[in-house]
């Protein structure tokens, strides 16, 4: 299914519900420009091109014109110890601030993410509204109930992803409006249950099976039931639903769910919609349509075509910290849980692509070469990383790359200006395979969490899914011999967990999490699943921080003195323009968030 370009969505009153309290009356009455309007969208057509739009918002909001500021790339990728915002203090003071904590409710990306995820929300209900209308006979029972039930797991997301940027907001259905003066909705009720509703109507109305691959199947709406378990620590249940998703789980298009032979497959366009993906943002590029269709790679500092296969001025480069995380021991083949930043792994920070370097030669988790780009290590098939340039300033943007949004030189139709059509990937087999050992340890069998890791590393040894080196590297589209471009190991957990404990193998699981997943912006939202109050997440940040500002010749001012506040940065801070919005005579109807 592609995505779908702003004209398919006329009926999004405004842009978010709580700023209705912004728009008039005859401004909401004024017919959309154009011939489309309720009436005549009141059709089988009509409201599937609504759908389509409701769709189109999972992007992070970039159809509404948000960019950047909305992106989880900063929300959970910079703002955790996966990735840096990549420039000095004067380059992105707005940004950098959510890496070094210092952020605040007027800070404007808040307000861009929250305007972007209640838009999203209303064209979800948009749809459920349109439908309703549809004279009878103008469309089918069953795909009336396909519909609807899709427009709810839509809008049940979309509130999920607010809830875990601020935990306490407010739900938004179909039934609030300016015209039913309901529109000063409080974030005061728990949002946890209605997610639950959400997603198990849509669980139990979705078919298994569609005609778009990138549409919600039951499947997907049960993993995201799932998730929503794991974030209320709800493991019972989340047990028994995760245990029915690994055996019984389908794609959209029918695929049994399983893990892809090679790692890196889940990031290329020509293998998309494969049987490890449960549900993504579904990318396209060069399909004639009008405004950003693909990932829109420009702003993760990463190569590809714009201005050489290595040119870098964007933000979101991989830290040291993640790097270190994919040191193995020489023996075992395992992560160094407790000891992987005891030193860094060897780069070419201050150094310029003519002067001599060395790759380090210690062993490490090949997964590294197919997340992070760094010197002297092929880069897909657009050549040997070279280092810093002209064009890549490492005292600021650091000496790597980011590498899961970028196609490969050899699929030339996946690239489109600054974008590519790599699938953003919300939940992949392993996240389901990982969910259920983070259930098996707290409530489970630490074996049986083990052997579902193991099944992630047993990929991850597959000597097939290795980064090797170029039959030419003057050519590197000319293919790779079978010599690894790295000392890679991988071990397999054997007895280890129930060995050490359950302190062992939680720690196991979330590391595997960490280096399964890393540069996919699940990073900060999973140190928040996983603190619940114990102070992990803040203890984890705080050491990343200590580590990073000490990295030699990195210009990190912008972190200096950074602290993550135990009770308050693990949620972020209601935008204050949404407050002052949401004002009544008795006061506003948003409560801010503790410690802001």
């Amino acid at each position: 299914m592609k995505r779908a370009t702003n004209y398919l969505v006329v009926m999004s009153l405004c842009f978010t519900i709580l700023s209705l309290n912004g728009c008039s009356k005859s401004y909401l009455e004024k017919a959309p420009p154009g011939t489309l309007n309720e009436e005549n969208l009141a059709t089988e057509n009509g409201v599937n091109g609504l759908l389509i739009g409701a769709y189109a918002m999972l992007d992070n909001g970039r159809t509404s014109g948000s960019g950047w500021s909305s992106s989880t790339m900063m929300f959970s990728g910079i703002a955790s110890d996966d990735a840096h915002f990549g420039t000095d203090v004067g380059g992105g003071a707005v940004y950098t601030a959510f890496e070094s904590y210092s952020y605040d409710a007027t800070n404007f990306p808040l307000n861009t993410r929250w305007v972007a995820l209640y838009a999203s929300v209303q064209r979800a209900n948009d749809v459920i509204r349109i439908l309703a209308t549809v004279p009878p006979g103008g469309i089918t029972h069953e795909k009336a109930v396909q519909i609807k039930a899709e427009a709810v797991f839509l809008r049940t997301l979309f509130h999920f992803q607010a809830a875990m940027m601020w935990k306490n907001v407010p739900y938004v259905d179909e039934t609030i409006s300016f015209a039913n003066g309901n529109y000063n909705v409080s974030n005061t009720v728990p949002i946890w249950p209605l997610l639950e509703k959400g997603f198990q109507y849509a669980a139990d109305s979705l078919t298994e099976t569609k005609a778009d691959a990138g549409r919600a199947n039951s499947w997907a709406a049960k993993s995201f039931l799932a998730y929503v378990y794991m974030y209320e620590h709800k493991y019972t249940e989340a047990q028994t639903l995760l245990a029915d998703i690994i055996a019984h789980g389908v794609t959209a298009n029918g695929k049994k769910y399983a893990l892809l032979e090679q790692y890196h497959d889940n990031f290329l366009p020509s293998k998309k919609n494969s049987e490890e993906s449960v549900f993504a943002v579904q990318m396209s590029v060069n399909d004639g349509a009008q405004g950003l269709n693909g990932t829109l790679y420009w702003g993760t500092g990463t190569a590809g075509p714009f201005g050489g296969p290595f040119a870098t001025f964007g933000f979101y480069q991989p830290s040291f910290s993640l790097v270190n995380s994919f040191k193995t021991d020489a023996t075992t083949g395992l992560p160094l849980l407790y000891t992987f930043n005891d030193f860094d792994i060897p780069n070419d920070q201050g150094l310029t692509s003519a002067d001599p370097f060395t790759p380090y030669n210690g062993t490490l988790d090949p997964r590294l070469d197919w997340t992070v780009g760094r010197r002297g290590i092929p880069y897909l098939d657009w050549g040997i990383d070279p280092g810093q340039s002209w064009v890549r300033q490492q005292s600021v943007q650091g000496p790597y790359l980011h590498i899961k949004s970028i196609a490969p030189q050899s699929e030339p139709k996946a690239m489109e200006s600054l974008s590519s059509a790599v699938n953003y990937n919300f939940i992949r087999f392993a996240d389901v395979l990982l969910w259920a050992a983070e259930v098996e340890v707290e409530i489970g069998s630490l074996s049986k969490a083990e052997d579902y890791v193991n099944q992630i590393r047993a990929r991850a040894a597959n000597p097939a899914g290795f980064v090797k080196t170029y039959i030419d590297p003057n050519n590197p589209t000319a293919g790779f011999t079978n010599t690894p471009a790295a000392n890679y190991k991988v071990g397999l957990y054997n007895g280890q967990f129930t060995a050490n404990g359950q302190d062992y193998a939680r720690e196991a699981v979330r590391f595997e999490k960490k280096i399964e997943t890393g540069m996919e912006e699940h990073r900060f939202f999973d140190l928040q699943r996983y603190d619940n109050g114990t102070g992990y997440m803040a203890n984890a940040l705080n050491a990343y921080v200590q580590h990073e500002t000490t990295i030699p010749g990195y210009d990190f001012n912008y972190m200096v003195g950074a602290k993550f506040t135990k009770g308050k940065n693990e949620i972020y801070a209601i935008p204050q323009a949404q407050i002052d919005l949401s004002r009544t005579p008795n006061g506003p109807t948003l409560i801010q968030n503790p410690g802001f």
